[in-house]
């Protein structure tokens, strides 16, 4: 019962030899296309010399997995010994690698080369997106302190025409020294204001150009069609947007709202007091030391605003590189696991079918051994046992004899084995149960 599991398994692995070798062929051919696709993709100069090298290469990577396999199925499952298994293991492992290398990651670019290119082309439009939306926001900080600067404008000239009609400051009515005060410090204030409005044009207009930028980018990310074309177009949108992004930050009025805050209060010059008594003198020079103190706090308030906005990290600028499908399926191969498992798979299967026909001839060796000699004889071997038997009995020799004999003349050879009689060819198996079995249970030391 056991012979014939043996047998069967002997019958198994001659059945599946060519299937073995065909399977090593249609991967082997399999990994060569993919590599060609990934070679021609990282490859420069011109159409002619890229296609002969990728071919080249492509064929040697399907060669080299081919027969690394080949060996590796014909000898690692007749080794038995652990250090011949352990040698054999560590050449297979430098094999796999050396595949690895050459071969699965040009696989994987070919498998998800576009998709990881696209990957890296959207990561792209989202850090540009970022940084527009940052140097807007830095670029319209200025712009939390116009109400604060109306107010302040409208203040100065509130007061102005209220003394110019009533006097209230100074008691006496019309445009005084107070009045012009008041209506300069209310002029300065609407000249500063009238230049924040029109630094908020040109902020929405470069944004309005930027946002467009983005657009465009982002619909060549999702565009059907090959990548090379539209990663092209995109590096041209990218350094497009990177004149904008600069000439946002360049376009900050924090600046002059902080010089102009110092103008407010070093720069103040009270006019002279032009009453004609000396108790309006007095008044007068009251209410310009009141809107001297109020000049100051408004400049202080006006300097600690635009210092704060001026402390704001700057937009650094954000230079696009370029990736190729090998470089970009190896800077995000975390997003591709099943393309990378598939260009792996694809070089390596051959190594399940090299371990499952190691296990199999292990069991067929494991049978073998466990078997009594009868039944490991084989009725050929057995008749022609029997015949050598008969021939031996009918010169008057015994078995035991025969056997001695055979073995002096094995050990020693003569000077001309061709022209000897004894030196014949002998295929005869053994039928002594001792030798029988060293012969069958020999291993690898």
């Amino acid at each position: 019962m056991a012979l014939g599991a043996t047998q069967r398994l002997h019958d198994g692995v001659a059945a599946v030899e060519t299937m073995t070798r065909f399977a090593l062929a249609v991967l082997a051919l399999a990994s060569g296309v993919y590599t060609y696709l990934g070679a021609r993709s990282i490859l420069d100069g011109s159409p002619t010399a890229v296609f002969f090298a990728a071919v080249i290469y492509s064929a040697s990577v399907s060669v080299g997995i081919y027969a690394f396999w080949s060996y590796m199925a014909r000898f690692y499952p007749h080794v038995t010994s652990r250090g011949g298994r352990t040698a054999m293991l560590g050449v297979m492992a430098v094999g796999a690698a050396m595949i690895l290398a050459m071969s699965s990651w040009l696989n994987a670019a070919a498998l998800a080369g576009s998709a990881a290119v696209e990957q890296h082309l959207s990561e792209t439009v989202e850090d540009y997106t970022a940084d527009l939306d940052r140097a807007h926001q830095n670029a319209l900080a200025a712009q939390n302190l116009l109400p604060d600067i109306q107010r302040a404008s409208e203040r100065f000239a509130q007061l102005a025409g209220v003394e110019r009609q009533s006097g209230s400051l100074t008691g006496t009515t019309g445009s005084g020294s107070v009045v012009q005060l008041l209506s300069q410090m209310s002029a300065q204030m609407k000249s500063l204001t009238a230049n924040i409005d029109a630094s908020r044009e040109q902020v929405d207009g470069l944004f309005a150009q930027g946002q467009k930028r983005l657009e465009t980018m982002r619909s060549l990310v999702s565009a059907p069609g090959t990548i090379e074309p539209r990663a092209d177009q995109f590096f041209t949108e990218a350094v497009a947007l990177t004149g904008v992004i600069t000439s946002l930050a360049q376009t900050s009025i924090a600046p002059s709202i902080r010089r102009a805050a110092d103008d407010l209060s070093l720069g103040f010059i009270a006019p002279v007091p032009d009453g004609g008594a000396a108790d309006l003198v007095n008044r007068q020079n009251q209410v310009m030391d009141t809107v001297r103190t109020s000049v100051t706090a408004q400049s202080k308030a006006l300097a600690k605003a635009a210092d704060e906005i001026l402390a704001r990290p700057p937009v650094q600028e954000r230079r696009f590189v370029p990736m190729s499908s090998a470089e970009a399926v190896l800077n995000y191969a975390q997003d591709f696991i099943p393309a990378w498992a598939g260009a792996i798979s694809i070089d390596l299967l051959p190594g399940v079918m090299v371990f499952i026909l190691a296990v199999v001839h292990g069991a067929i060796r494991r049978q073998e051994e466990n078997l009594p000699f009868a039944e490991r004889i084989t009725a050929a071997e057995l008749l022609r046992a029997l015949e050598v038997q008969r021939a031996v009995t009918a010169g008057g020799v015994t078995v035991e004899q025969a056997v001695s004999k055979a073995d002096a003349k094995s050990e020693t050879p003569t000077a001309n084995p061709e022209s000897s009689p004894e030196t014949e060819p002998n295929n005869i198996t053994a039928i002594d149960l001792k030798s029988r079995s060293r012969d069958r249970t020999h291993e690898d030391r």
